[in-house]
Formats: C-alpha cells, sequence, structure tokens
C-alpha cells in the first residue's frame, strides 16, 4: 500500500508537469490549428536557460527563475513575428514543417552550446519542502512540481476566464473569422499564444531538469510525448489536456514500478494508438461533422 501511495503521488507530480507544457501545445493548436513539433524544445530552452542563470551567472534562484519565464515569454514572441507570421495565409503544411525545421535548428544550437551531456542542478530546495507520513515520502521536488502545477493552472483559468486578453483568445480559438470581424487583433493573439506556450513549456522544463537532470535529447523527447497527452485528452481541450497529462504521468509511473522501467517510454504511444482506434477526437475533443 505504502508503494502504490508513493507511485500515486510521483505519479501526480510527473502528470502536473506534462499537462502544463500539453497546455501550450493545445494553446497554439486552438488559436492557429498548428501543431508545433518544436515544443520539445522549447522545454530543453527553458530548462537551460535556467541552468545557465543559476550556474554560470550565478543569480539567485528565487530572481532567475522568473527571468528565465520572461526570456522564454520574449522568445515566443519572436518566434511568432520573425518566422510564423510571414506565413499567415499559406497552406497549414508550410507551417508545420517550419516548426519541424526550427525543432532541428533549435536542437542543433543547444548540442552545440552545452553538447549532450547530463547537467544537475544544485541542490537549493530545503528540505521543509519534503513530505514524510504514513510511511512515505515526497521530495522537495515533487511537491515543488505539484504546487507549481496547482499555482499556475488556477492564474490560467483566471487569465482565460476573465482577463481581455485571454477572452479574445478564447474568442479565436472558437471562430476566428467572427473574432476579426469583432476587431479583436488575430495576429497578437497568435503572439500572444506562442509566448505563454513557450512559457509554460520552460516552467515544465524547468521542473524535470531538476528532477532527472538536463539532457538535450531526453527534454527533447518530451516534445514527442506532449502528442499523447494532447490526444487523450482532445487537441481543443486545455483541461482535457491537464487531464491527459495526470493520466499518461500516472500510467508512466505504475508502468515503471510494478511492471519495467524499460516499458515506461511505451506506455504514452500504446495509450496513443487505442484512442486513435476508439476515440480519435480525445476525451473532450469536439466531434467534427461535415455536410457533404
Amino acid at each position: 500500500m505504502e508503494f502504490f501511495l508513493q507511485l500515486l503521488i510521483n505519479g501526480i507530480s510527473i502528470g502536473f508537469l506534462y499537462g502544463l507544457a500539453a497546455l501550450g501545445f493545445v494553446m497554439i493548436f486552438k488559436s492557429s490549428s498548428v501543431l508545433n513539433f518544436a515544443h520539445g524544445e522549447l522545454v530543453a530552452i527553458g530548462a537551460f536557460l535556467f541552468l545557465t542563470l543559476v550556474t554560470s551567472a550565478k543569480i539567485p534562484v528565487l530572481l532567475a527563475f522568473p527571468l528565465t519565464l520572461a526570456g522564454t515569454f520574449a522568445l515566443g514572441f519572436l518566434i511568432e513575428r520573425v518566422f510564423l507570421r510571414p506565413l499567415i495565409g499559406e497552406s497549414l503544411i508550410f507551417v508545420i514543417m517550419l516548426t519541424l525545421g526550427l525543432a532541428s535548428m533549435f536542437k542543433g544550437i543547444m548540442l552545440f552550446v552545452w553538447g549532450g551531456n547530463l547537467y544537475m542542478f544544485p541542490d537549493f530546495l530545503p528540505s521543509w519542502l519534503s513530505f514524510r507520513g504514513a510511511g512515505i515520502y515526497v521530495p522537495p521536488v515533487y511537491v515543488l512540481s505539484t504546487a507549481v502545477g496547482l499555482v499556475f493552472l488556477v492564474l490560467f483559468g483566471f487569465f482565460f476566464k476573465y482577463s481581455s486578453q485571454g477572452i479574445y483568445m478564447r474568442s479565436v480559438a472558437d471562430n476566428q473569422p467572427a473574432a476579426l470581424s469583432l476587431g479583436v487583433n488575430v495576429r497578437r493573439v497568435f503572439a500572444l499564444s506562442w509566448a505563454i506556450a513557450a512559457l509554460v513549456a520552460a516552467m515544465s522544463g524547468i521542473v524535470l531538469g531538476i528532477i532527472n537532470g538536463i539532457n538535450v535529447h531526453d527534454l527533447t523527447s518530451i516534445g514527442m510525448k506532449v502528442f499523447p497527452v494532447v490526444i487523450l485528452g482532445g487537441l481543443e481541450s486545455i483541461g482535457g489536456a491537464i487531464l491527459g497529462g495526470l493520466i499518461i504521468g500516472l500510467l508512466e509511473t505504475f508502468t515503471g514500478g510494478y511492471l519495467s522501467p524499460s516499458l515506461r517510454d511505451v506506455i504514452p504511444y500504446a495509450v496513443l494508438v487505442v484512442i486513435l482506434l476508439v476515440r480519435p477526437y480525445g476525451l473532450f475533443g469536439l466531434v467534427e461533422i461535415e455536410r457533404v
């Protein structure tokens, strides 16, 4: 029972991080119908930027964290303005191929700068963040990841429901031509979607880096793991992305704990295949009916 509870808590913590990473992916798809294949690279960029600020620049962690989020937020704006905005009106396949090119470019730059080695963060989390009770132990990083996930989910919930920009983003996602006719600046919404997506990707990368260390290949592969999460939850559902992340995180953790650690990376893609066969629009996805 204690082992089960330990795996349950670890799975929920990892699942929140997957859900946050998927949240940015869903936001981009909802606003512009673009599948961002460079999402994993944004996860890794955030982790490496935070590592550089903390270790090389010797900036305190409490300052390095918001600086990293601000830097990746600006990077998202830059990506949309420089690379994607010139392709507005072009076929979606061109935009998707562009994100594939960006993924390769970003990964190559990171390998050139940091190499393919594994980097570990210094132990800066206080011991009081940990939890011990009922025969289980929750390390500080898992408590932190759960807390960060919950806080940002609440913040994003208020942002989308009450802020003007959040309402604009929802309107563009629901009906882009109608939003444009009502005076919504669709290009600004696209840019904001990419900026927020880069921010939440970086946040996930930082916490995942604290848990497992930072490696270019491992963190960029998170981008591929986002696909089972968003397909499971539904490509257009923000709540579904969070639930999908929790389900994938729990399946991974229990598979590694009870079956074999070598199978934990297989489970997300097995779930992806099953969902595509049984419910291709996901748990909360919208079924599109076309009249011929």
